[in-house]
């Protein structure tokens, strides 16, 4: 049985952007996964080693924002690429990274970007 598991617009201050003010000043940024795993063990053992460990998965999200990109896309990759990394039971997923704030006059909630993997 495979399921989806969702870690829904985790917040986190980050230093990323095409410009150097951004990285210098940093921004807020919202960041919503959706990773297709093997469900089947977890949903009969009640034992979280059968499972995804989204605690995990929010450390490894926050580490990745920890380092400074240029690119959302590469913010993104990096974070598709940790995930499989660790756990390579991962059928598929869409990491979606968000800039909340983008930094040009404009009327918008944010800017973002969504990686299939």
């Amino acid at each position: 049985m495979t399921g989806y598991i969702t870690l829904d617009r985790m917040q986190f201050y980050a230093h990323h952007g095409a410009f150097e003010q951004e990285r210098l000043v940093g921004n807020d940024f919202e960041v919503s996964l959706r990773i297709e795993y093997p469900l089947d063990r977890a949903a009969e053992s009640d034992n979280l080693a059968d499972t995804l460990n989204y605690a995990e998965v929010y450390d490894i999200v926050a580490a990745e924002m920890a380092v400074p990109s240029q690119l959302l896309e590469h913010v993104a990759g990096r974070i598709a690429r940790s995930l499989r990394s660790r756990y390579p039971l991962i059928g598929s997923g869409t990491v979606t990274v968000a800039k909340l704030t983008p930094p040009f006059k404009c009327q918008m909630a944010s800017v973002a970007v969504t990686l299939e993997f």
